[in-house]
Formats: C-alpha cells, structure tokens, sequence
C-alpha cells in the first residue's frame, strides 16, 4: 500500500465545511471525510508550527524531542517516520513546506521536493526569549495585510500542487511502495486570498467585536505579547474571517487536484489518504490570533483518514497528530515501536490521554493541556501552566466553547488530570529543562540583546507579497 499525506498549515477544526456551519466551502476536503474516518477529537502536539512539525515526524511529544520552539527545528537526529519508512524499502518523499532546520540534514527523505525550511536553518530566534517576556511589535501586519490577492504563500502552494501531480504521474510510482508528504502553506496568514476564493464570502457576515481575554495572569502575557487584536477594527475582522475562509477554499482546490492526479495515476485503490494540519488558528476568539493558546481552535484540528481498510464514519476519542508516524509504519507493515503515538488503524483506547505543550514565545511558563475522554462519554480538557500557576478545567460536552472554568468547582477532574499528568510527564521539571536548553541557545546567538536587536517578522516571507 501507498500513503499520501496532505497537511495544511493553521487550519482550525471548524474551518472544515463539513465540520461546521461556520466553516469554509471545501468541497474536496469534505468528498474525502464522507469516504473516510473522521477523527473528531485531533489534537496538535504543540500550538505552533515547528515544534509540531517535529513531534509529527518523529512521532514524539515535544517534550520527548526537545525540539521547544520556533528557534528549535528539527535536524533529523531523532529517529522520523520517513527513516522507518526508508529503512523499509519504501520511497518516502516529501513536496512543500517542512519547517525543519535545513535541506542537509537527514530527515528521512530520499528526496525533498521544493522544501521550505525555518528562516536561515535558525527560525524565529524571539521564541528563546521567554523569561521575561521581551517586546514583540511585529504584530500590526495581521490587521493591516487583508483581502483579495496573491501572495508569496499562494503561489508557493500552487508550485506545490504542480510538482506533487507531476511526482505522481511518474511510471516509477508503480515500482515499489511510497509514501509522499504533500504539505501546504495555505491558510496561514498573511490573510490575503486570491480572489476567485476570496469572493465566496461576505465579510459582513463576520463583522464582530474584540472579545476580552480570559482573566489568567499567563492569557493575558500571551495577549500582551501577541497584540494582534488591537490592530484590528470591527470591520477588519470581518474581513480577516472572510480571507481565512478564502484561503481554507484555495487548499481545498488544491488538495482536489491532487486527489485527482492521485485516481488519474491509477493508484488510489492503493493508497492510504490521510489529511490534516499542523495546528489551527483563534482568528480573534477570546482577543487572541494565530495560534500559542490551548483552546480548541488551535489545538483541535481536521483529521481524515480514508483508502484501503479504512471503514467510513466517525470518531469521538481523542487522538494527536503524534499518531500519525506510528500510522505510516503500520500501513507499511514496519512496527510502530519506537514511536509515543499509537497507529490510527487500531482499535480506540478508551482510557487513552493525549498532549499538547507549548515552550515557545510570548509565554514565559511552559503550558501542557491534556485531553481525554471519560467512560461515560464526557470529553475533558485540563490545562497545566508551570511554575504555579493555577490550571484551567473544561468539561467540553457541555462547554464546547470553553467558557466556564471548573478547576475550582470540580476538584476530583482536577484531581484525576493532575495525576494522569503525572504519569506521563513531571512538568515541572520540562518546563525546567525547556528554560535551560533555551538559555544556551540565546547565548549560541549572541545573547538576549542581540536576539532583541535583530529586525522582528511575523512570518517567513516566500517569495514576493
């Protein structure tokens, strides 16, 4: 069996057509989720995007890889899914976005197709600078590059698609068993859509007011650090949802063409299609944007599974993106030993518990929200922040939009998280090591000033804008 493996960057769970009737039109993504499984609790080992993108390929928690923040990609030194898959005999490729250090290092790959790597292998060098949490201006551009147009992103998601049908088309294909990483920019911001997509929408549809930032010490740093908000009018962020909505239905077209090349080559019988991003986006939910937060809208993400073996339909128990490595390796028949995640392919655990961590900027305490769902069916989201903090309860069921915080109310949950907690992690002494490998890596480079004085970004310019 093949495996194809289409990732977006910052798609949140809702954005998904089917998902939500605030979603975006995405027609093939939807086509796929009817003929598939559905994985209704996805979560991602880290809101941010390399971090993610590291335990993804490994297969690991944050915690396990040491690979905390935007400034710390991974170099192929820890074990990926595409080393298991090689090692294997399987072609394991990979067309578009990676985010790890560079094209030299050994990721698993036998070929890297237009990869995209963190800026000049050393990413966003602010996210080491946590403690205190430093000045962060770089944030007017959200509100201020909005609407119809194409960017750097979009053009580089067209090559991508353009390079992957090209890949599939190829007679070697057929040769022996492959696995290929198709992996996009879209939607992530600059929230700019090429009009054709934009025009599905009304931004006045979405016209609302600033939402407050929960009362935490930890929320509102983030906030403070990350004020995208403030930028933004009532009528800018109408037009921010429209654009993200735009973007969702750009991939969507995207990934279609490629599910077509896929059924044009002749080998979709015998491929696995699995489906995802990397984290999602709060687009203004709470006061916050982007991502770096443990609510839903950027933890939670869309997941399909659908091809041989795989029985359509839905399901409720949470499962991470951490799952995704051990997945590809089953597929193949290559074990899933070595791997924290579990396969995608076996039976739900009903006792199962996953992860999200977050150690990088504008946070100056490392924060671990845990996700379970209990026997009686009732899904449960706790949240840790390190060094004394207090945490945060939700009961989803009933809270889905995570409003009402029970971590005072009910002390036997937050009990039972705590040591579950626990046993997988001592967060206290993470959020230590975290710190510790960060402050090596600000000294590696010049220290906390000259990190300060290098010209701040908000995200990784692709070609021109």
């Amino acid at each position: 069996m093949n495996t194809l493996f289409l990732m977006v960057d910052e798609m949140a769970w809702w954005a998904v057509g089917s998902a939500s009737s605030l979603g975006a039109k995405t027609p093939h993504i939807d086509a796929l989720a009817a003929r598939g499984m559905v994985f209704d609790a996805a979560y991602t080992p880290s809101p941010i995007c390399v971090p993610a993108r590291a335990a993804i390929a490994t297969g690991r928690y944050v915690h396990e890889t040491g690979h905390w923040s935007s400034a710390e990609p991974y170099d192929g030194v820890l074990p990926s899914w595409g080393h298991r898959l090689r090692e294997g005999g399987v072609e394991a490729v990979s067309i578009g976005k990676l985010h790890f250090r560079n094209e030299g290092d050994d990721t698993g790959f036998e070929r890297q197709i237009q990869p995209l790597h963190v800026h000049e292998g050393k990413g966003w060098l602010l996210g080491l600078v946590r403690r205190p949490v430093p000045r962060y201006d770089a944030t007017a551009g959200l509100a201020e590059e909005l609407g119809a147009g194409w960017t750097g992103y979009t053009r580089y998601d067209l090559g991508v698609t353009e390079a992957a049908c090209a890949w599939l088309a190829e007679p070697e294909r057929k040769a022996r068993p492959w696995a290929a990483f198709v992996s996009y920019l879209s939607p992530h911001y600059p929230l700019i859509a090429p009009e054709e997509f934009l025009s599905l929408y009304d931004p006045a549809d979405y016209v609302r007011p600033a939402e407050e930032v929960p009362d935490h010490p930890i929320l509102r740093e983030i906030a403070g650090f990350f004020a995208h908000d403030r930028h933004f009018m009532d009528e800018a962020r109408g037009l921010a949802h429209a654009a993200y909505r735009g973007l969702c239905s750009f991939v969507d077209a995207e990934v279609g063409k490629v599910l077509a090349a896929l059924e044009a080559s002749g080998q979709a019988d015998d491929t696995l299609v699995i489906f995802t991003s990397d984290h999602g986006d709060m687009m203004g939910e709470k006061g916050f944007w982007t991502k770096s937060v443990m609510y839903e809208a950027s933890t939670r993400v869309p997941l399909i599974m659908a091809g041989p073996g795989v029985m359509a339909g839905r399901r409720a128990d949470p499962v991470s993106l951490i799952d995704i490595a051990p997945t590809l390796a089953d597929v193949m028949g290559l074990g899933t030993n070595g791997f924290s995640g579990r396969s995608l392919l076996g039976s739900p655990d009903p006792d199962r518990v996953v992860l999200s961590e977050y150690h990088d900027g504008g946070c100056s305490v490392g924060m671990t929200m845990l996700r379970w769902q209990a026997r009686n069916g009732m899904q449960w989201k706790y949240v840790h922040y390190a060094e004394g903090h207090w945490p945060q309860l939700f009961d989803l069921t009933a809270d889905p939009g995570e409003t009402d915080d029970l971590a005072k109310a009910r002390p036997e949950i937050l009990l039972f998280a705590e040591k579950r907690l626990a046993q997988i992690m001592d967060v206290e002494a993470v959020n230590a090591r975290a710190h510790a490998d960060q402050a090596q890596k600000v000294q590696l480079h010049g220290g906390r000033d000259a990190i300060l004085g290098i010209p701040q970004w908000n995200f990784t310019k692709v070609g021109e804008t």
